[in-house]
């Protein structure tokens, strides 16, 4: 049987639609079975909680289990190279976070592009850090500890969660911007830094603001100033480092990511899930209680952030001459 020319074309075409069709249909029908969204840092940090508090949005929203699964180690490569390598159909998922945009220059050889193979997704929450000091530092300003630094090289010692992670980040930033040379000393986690913060081995810390209510209240440690922009909804009464050092800003954020190649329609339909869920009360009363700020927007919003936050740390990591631990 022979069939017509026009008809032909008409067949061809249709048979080459179907396969965009399917895609479609598999977008809108997602997700179909349990989803993972891998924390590529240990359990109870704010990655891990982040993670379990947005998984649970989604699926009270779209009817199948967001699981979290803990992938830690070489400071969230492990895990960021679990979802780079799976499957980009929407069912592997990673929590993003500050240490995915800083070890793209901390670590020499990685074996993905973190840009390049990671789809933004939405962002979820932006967390601010404090500026904290020992009792014992004379120094209740921002100006006032600058100056003991000055008058005090190589005397001081700084604290963090751990080298290359969000706290480190922003002191050897705060460094870099007024001209001082604070010790780092490194600590596996922030509990541990606290803890010898307290106790005066350590003298200023930059720290994430989950916890440390009680230390500020009872005057274990004295707060300076937070390092977002503006000021922190969950310590309003503390001032901005901006302020005195005019375009200083870091702070943790998080947000979700998906595979390269990752359908736009899966995409988009977990950003509006997302963004649905910054919207509400309830959920945003739960992110504020680990002192999360809501960053809503579109995929390609939070893919700019990635994109601006590499490359403003790449200059602190070569700054400060940082190695992985």
């Amino acid at each position: 049987m022979t069939i017509p020319r026009r008809t032909f074309l008409q067949l061809a075409a249709g048979a080459a639609a179907l396969p965009a069709f399917a895609r479609i249909a598999r977008a809108q029908a997602y997700p179909t079975r349990p989803v993972h969204i891998v924390a590529a840092f240990g359990a109870g940090g704010g990655v891990d909680i982040t993670a379990r508090l947005i998984g649970q949005w989604l699926s009270e929203r779209l009817g199948q289990q967001f699981v979290v699964e803990n992938r830690p180690g070489a400071g969230g490569n492990l895990g960021t190279e679990v979802v780079v390598n799976a499957p980009p159909d929407g069912y592997m998922l990673l929590l993003a976070t500050l240490p995915n945009a800083v070890n793209a220059s901390l670590y020499e050889k990685l074996s993905f592009d973190f840009i390049r193979d990671i789809t933004p997704v939405a962002g979820i929450i932006r967390v601010p850090q404090v500026i904290l000091v020992h009792p014992a530092v004379p120094a209740t300003t921002v100006p006032e500890l600058i100056a003991y630094a000055k008058a005090n090289p190589g005397k001081i010692n700084m604290a963090s969660a751990g080298s290359g992670s969000a706290p480190h980040l922003a002191g050897e930033l705060f460094n870099a911007m007024v001209g001082i040379r604070m010790v780092h000393v490194a600590y596996r986690g922030q509990g541990q830094a606290l803890g010898d913060l307290i106790g005066g081995q350590v003298q200023v810390m930059f720290a994430t603001t989950p916890g440390i209510a009680d230390f500020i209240r009872t005057g274990k440690l004295r707060a300076l100033a937070v390092t977002t922009a503006g000021r922190a909804q969950v310590l309003p009464e503390l001032p901005t480092v901006a302020d005195f050092v005019p375009g200083y800003e870091a702070s943790q954020w998080y947000g979700l990511g998906a595979p390269r190649s990752t359908p736009p329609a899966i995409v988009a339909k977990l950003n509006a899930e997302i963004n649905a869920g910054l919207a509400d009360a309830k959920m945003k009363a739960r992110l504020a209680d680990i002192g999360g700020e809501v960053l809503p927007g579109s995929a390609a919003e939070f893919g700019q952030l990635i994109a601006d936050e590499t490359e403003k740390w790449a200059k602190v990591v070569k700054f400060a001459g940082l190695r992985p631990e």
